[in-house]
């Protein structure tokens, strides 16, 4: 009979039960910090109420994004799992109604209040135009300061295998939500209370997806389902901080606002474009993540002008 000298007599507890008491700590941690983030909205939504009904808009339409990318979490809660065909194809219909977003409760919006502001057909087309590449550019600045992780590509941005791999998914999708809630913000600015409400939705509908398809990644990586589906809630509650800093910027000048919508439609452009359409088609998907996106574009399209 073999005894094992560092097992015996050492006080260490198993290497089992040790990973367990880890994951109960983080998991209470992250709890904590959750209750914090929900609280502090709470108070935010509480201020609101008196204030300007452009900036309640906006808080609620972001928190109306933050609910549904939450709500794409629950399949994770409930141990439901799909295949990558399913995940490609969320992902081409959320890409869809991003793109009929960015047309049609944004880049039009943009052209009619630039003209709205005495500019001519080509001054306001040039306005947009500049806007839609100078969003396109912050965000591809982002996209290489910030290290995140792609769901399939892997590692992007400088040392970014110095942060651990569930919160450079977080960043990931931070990073596609952010956009989201500032062309929430900037809508609400404008005139235009109804296509904002479109557009609120449109981006709504594309968060559940979304919001499961991080959850599920996260998960498939090895964190728990809580975890995973916490993780994917924090990451949707970008949206409303972001929806308030669109109004609070456009509210600086009304002559910011065909700026602000161009450049939120050239930053929803380019996560679309760098981010979510090659993430559909990395695993030989392309023609159901197609589909998707066609009816994601068919689908916001009848929601935005069936609303306007």
């Amino acid at each position: 009979m073999h005894f094992n000298p560092i097992a015996i007599g050492s006080g260490s507890a198993p290497a089992g039960f040790r990973s367990g008491r880890s994951r109960i700590r983080r998991s209470i941690g992250f709890a904590i910090v959750l209750a914090g983030a929900v609280l502090l909205l709470g108070q935010a939504w509480s201020h609101l109420l008196g204030a300007d009904e452009r900036l309640r808009g906006a808080m609620l339409g972001g928190l109306l994004a933050a609910c549904a990318t939450a709500l794409g979490t629950l399949p994770v809660l409930l141990s439901q799992q799909f295949s990558q065909r399913t995940h490609d194809a969320m992902l081409g219909f959320g890409a869809g109604v991003m793109l009929a977003a960015s047309a049609f409760s944004l880049v039009i919006p943009a052209l009619a209040s630039a003209r709205g502001l005495g500019a001519s057909g080509w001054a306001a087309g040039g306005i947009v135009a500049v806007g839609i590449l100078a969003g396109a550019t912050l965000l591809f600045v982002i996209d290489r300061v910030i290290p995140h992780e792609h769901f399939i590509k892997g590692l992007e941005g400088s040392q970014g295998r110095a942060i651990r791999r569930a919160w450079l998914f977080v960043l990931a999708i931070t990073l596609h939500n952010l956009p989201e809630g500032l062309a929430i913000g900037v809508a609400f600015a404008g005139s235009d209370a109804t296509g904002a409400r479109a557009l609120a939705a449109g981006i709504s509908i594309q968060d559940v997806p979304e919001g499961m398809v991080v959850a599920l990644a996260l998960r498939g990586v090895g964190y728990g389902r809580w975890m995973s589906a916490g993780l994917g809630v924090l990451s949707g509650l970008i949206e409303p901080v972001a929806a308030v800093l669109g109004v609070a910027v456009i509210s600086l000048s009304a002559s910011l606002l065909p700026w602000g919508l161009a450049a939120a439609a050239g930053g929803m452009l380019y996560v679309i474009s760098h981010e979510i359409i090659p993430e559909s088609h990395r695993k030989g998907h392309e023609a159901v993540a197609t589909a998707g996106l066609m009816l994601g574009f068919v689908l916001m399209m009848l929601l935005d002008t069936a609303m306007a």
